[in-house]
């Protein structure tokens, strides 16, 4: 008998940790085992160093409840807001789920989102309730907040510590009791979930695959849904928790298996595999990953990009929601553009560089409307930071505005305040600027929201009136003024300072919105001069004086690179 399920929370509520305590009471390791390094599902160095899951990942467990056999297959998740799209993959392989919560902390707005992810594939749930051994752990007051705002029955919470182990059992039993098997059959067509993959130097990629029907075998010769391409299994296997070899998987189990698969972009998460020769219908709602923010990305030294690129590329390998292309600079040389800041449409062009972005003064360009990237964002906060919230969200463009008390009383100390609020303007610093301003107690969750017309515009730079590429931005109307200014301060400080006199520009179509003047460097051409009469002093500095003038209409600015570092570290 087989079980599937997930471990969904906010970002340390204990996910790693209840993980590692499944593991050792069903004895898949133990604490020798796991000795010093803690959250053994938790392999990557990031994960290890901040105590955070970036990857999902996926162990088996065999487990003997009331004399039968089960096997458990537990598939991890983030909690950070950032990896939304780890947990949905992660969900889609699953028939049950733990919510966990902080007995301490309460519902963050994280564990919203995700439990409606979860309830909307028909998940079961199982509400877990962690951290009770903490003195500052109140159970029954967020027992009722889970009540509220799930609608779960407090009698339903199962009470636990997964740092000392008290109450786990209680958790396993309820995996066993109350998470239906998968429906899979033996006899059906071979159908496989593909939902990670990872990159082998020696095997190629790996990829973690929950059969939904069918057997899965090494030797079997397998084909794509959604590339159509035909692979040859090499190996399968289960992670317990490391891989291990298997002859088959079986349907409804959960594994990994190998092929002549060179390419991870060929590893399509999200798609079906099937047996050659006999097809399946894909399991619906496969799209493909679809990066959100994009990035530019330029070595220091431009000798070598060749190390960069290959870096990227070993990132990308591992990691099939990081998109690669390559990207030239006249400022910064050659790069690369990893997955962009903000992607942007027309109701004929997609636009995901500020460069591309249509010229205000471009008549030939009749752009009628311009759409941008919207988010529903959810902030959990004290009560007596709504004010600031409600403010920084205004100040963000955020629309539609609303809020009501985690307890339906209106009793509760804490809020949940929604809003839609544009992607471009919570990518750079409203994070931060959410945590100063609730003093770290606020909890912040978005989910794509699709796009809204927007009144934007493309500001260029002007360096002696010739623009410089690397620096376009797409600013909205509001904030023209303020942006323009700041950014020409900037230029205006680490530019070097030239032999005649440069003017700095933030401008829009034909319209200048900010200026700062470089003065020049001034030498002193009547140094040599001694004695003589006032008329030869003047025709020196006459001449000096044209001569700044030619060189002003012919002249190019060096703007280096470490200006450009100095200007995005400002």
């Amino acid at each position: 008998m087989i079980r599937n399920f997930s471990v969904i929370a906010h970002i340390d509520h204990g996910k790693s940790t209840l993980s590692d305590r499944l593991l050792e009471l069903t004895g898949t390791i133990t604490k020798r085992e796991k000795g010093v390094n803690a959250q053994v599902l938790d392999k990557l160095k990031v994960e290890r160093e901040r105590g955070i899951t970036v990857k999902a990942q996926t162990a088996s467990m065999v487990h003997t409840f009331e004399g039968s056999r089960y096997l458990l297959n537990l598939i991890d998740t983030p909690g950070h807001v950032d990896f939304a799209w780890e947990v949905s993959r992660s969900l889609a392989a699953c028939q049950g789920a733990l919510l966990l919560v902080d007995a301490t902390q309460g519902v963050q707005a994280q564990s919203i989102s995700v439990y409606h992810i979860a309830r909307e594939r028909g998940l079961t749930i199982i509400p877990v309730l962690n951290k009770i051994d903490l003195p500052a752990s109140q159970p029954e007051i967020i027992a009722a907040q889970m009540q509220s705002t799930f609608g779960i029955d407090p009698k339903d919470v199962i009470q636990i510590s997964a740092k000392t182990g008290k109450g786990v059992e209680k958790v396993l039993e309820a995996i066993l009791t109350r998470i239906p098997p998968p429906r899979a059959s033996a006899e059906a067509p071979l159908r496989a979930f593909l939902f990670d993959s990872s990159y082998d130097r020696y095997r190629g990629v790996v990829s973690l695959v929950s059969v939904l029907d069918g057997v899965l075998r090494k030797g079997d010769k397998i084909a794509s849904c959604f590339t159509g391409k035909k692979y040859d299994i090499t190996e399968v296997g289960l992670m317990h928790p490391e891989e291990e070899p298997t002859s088959s998987l079986q349907p409804g189990q959960v594994g990994y298996i190998t092929c002549n698969m060179k390419e991870s972009s060929e590893a399509r998460i999200g798609d079906t595999l099937h047996r050659v020769g006999f097809p399946v219908e894909p399991m619906p709602g496969f799209k493909p990953a679809k990066a959100m923010v994009y990035a530019g990305i330029f070595p220091v030294d431009s000798n070598d990009f060749i190390k960069l690129e290959e870096s990227v590329k070993r990132l990308a390998l591992t990691d099939r929601s990081v998109e690669v292309t390559r990207e030239s600079s006249t400022a910064l040389g050659q790069g690369c553009r990893l997955g962009f800041l903000v992607v942007y449409r027309d109701r004929t062009a997609i636009v995901s560089n500020p460069t591309d972005f249509p010229e205000m003064v471009d008549s030939g360009y009749r752009v009628k409307e311009i759409l941008e990237p919207v988010v529903k964002a959810s902030i959990i906060v004290p009560q007596e930071y709504l004010g600031d919230m409600m403010d920084l969200c205004f100040s963000y463009r955020g629309e539609d505005v609303d809020h009501r008390f985690l307890d339906s009383s209106g009793s509760s100390s804490r809020v949940i305040l929604t809003c839609v609020l544009p992607l471009s303007e919570i990518v750079t610093d409203f994070f931060d600027k959410l945590k100063s301003r609730s003093s770290g107690f606020a909890s912040f969750d978005y989910e794509d929201a699709g796009y809204k017309t927007s009144n934007l515009s493309k500001m260029i730079f002007l360096l002696n009136g010739k623009p410089v590429d690397a620096l376009a931005l797409i600013v909205h109307r509001s904030a023209e003024q303020e942006v323009g200014r700041a950014w020409v301060k900037k230029l205006h400080k680490v530019i070097p300072r030239q032999i005649f006199e440069v003017p700095i520009q933030a401008v829009i179509g034909r319209r200048v919105i900010a200026r700062e003047t470089l003065s020049a460097y001034r030498a002193d051409v009547t140094a040599g001069l001694y004695g003589g009469h006032y008329e030869r002093k003047m025709k020196h500095l006459n001449n000096q004086k044209e001569s700044k003038k030619k060189m002003k209409r012919v002249g190019n600015v060096d703007l280096p690179q470490e200006a450009f570092y100095s200007i995005l570290k400002a």
